[in-house]
C-alpha cells in the first residue's frame, strides 16, 4: 500500500503539470444540468452531449420542465446520445422526484443521488465533485483502463476500483485525479495503443515497464 502511495504521489505531481487545467468536459450551468448531461452521457461522448444540450436547456430550464416533458418529444431531443428512451424516461422519474422529495433541487449527498432512476455511483461522483465541491473518485472507462495498466488497481469492477483508489490517492484530490486520469486516456494512454514512447509517468507504470525493452 506505501509502495502505490508513493507512486501517486509521483504520477500526481507529472499530472499536475501535465495536465494543470484538467476538468469536467460536459457543459454545465448549475448541478441539474451537471446530473443530466451525466446521464446522457453513458455510451457517448461528452462533445455529443454538448452538442445535444446546448439546445435541451434552453428548452428545458428546470426539474418541473423536464418531469412534464412529452415522453416521446424528449426522446426525439436526446436520440442522437444513444440509449434515448432509457435516458429520457430515467431523466424524467429522476426529475419527479427531485420535485416531490428534494424541492427540484439536486441533492448533495451520495446516499439520495444512488435513488434517482440510472444515476450509479460514477454519476454520482461526477456531480458531488464538479458541481458541489465535495471529493470522489469517478471510474469511467478511461479511469478503470489506466488503474490497470498502471497497476494501482487489480480489480476490474469499477466500484472496486473506486474504493482501491480512495485508499491511495488524497481525498482532497480525488475529483481531480480522476479528471487527470481521463485527460491521460485521452492523449496518450488510448485503449488500442498506448503511446508509451511519450508517456511521462512510463517509470510509475506496470504496463509501461513491462513495454520498457519494446519502446527504446
Amino acid at each position: 500500500m506505501v509502495e502505490k502511495k508513493e507512486r501517486v504521489k509521483k504520477i500526481m505531481q507529472i499530472f499536475d503539470n501535465d495536465y494543470e487545467d484538467a476538468k469536467c468536459t460536459l457543459d454545465y450551468k448549475n448541478p441539474l444540468q451537471l446530473l443530466i448531461s451525466t446521464q446522457l452521457a453513458a455510451q457517448c461522448t461528452d462533445e455529443r452531449v454538448n452538442i445535444v444540450t446546448e439546445k435541451l436547456y434552453k428548452k428545458y430550464k428546470n426539474a418541473h420542465d423536464f418531469a412534464n416533458a412529452d415522453l416521446k418529444e424528449l426522446e426525439n431531443d436526446i436520440r442522437s446520445t444513444g440509449f434515448f428512451r432509457n435516458k429520457a424516461k430515467n431523466i424524467k422519474e429522476t426529475c419527479r422526484i427531485l420535485i416531490e422529495k428534494h424541492n427540484g433541487e439536486v441533492p448533495d449527498n451520495l446516499e439520495d443521488l444512488l435513488k434517482l432512476p440510472g444515476v450509479g455511483r460514477k454519476t454520482a461522483n461526477v456531480v458531488l465533485g464538479n458541481a458541489f465541491a465535495i471529493p470522489g473518485i469517478v471510474v469511467d472507462t478511461h479511469a478503470k483502463r489506466l488503474s490497470n495498466r498502471i497497476g494501482l488497481s487489480c480489480n476490474t469492477d469499477p466500484e472496486k476500483i473506486e474504493f482501491d483508489l480512495m485508499k491511495i490517492v488524497p481525498k482532497e484530490s480525488w475529483t481531480k485525479f480522476s479528471h487527470q486520469l481521463v485527460f491521460h486516456g485521452r492523449s496518450v494512454c488510448k485503449a488500442r495503443k498506448p503511446d508509451c514512447k511519450n508517456c511521462n509517468i512510463l517509470e510509475y507504470c506496470n504496463f509501461g515497464q513491462s513495454q520498457k525493452e519494446n519502446i527504446q
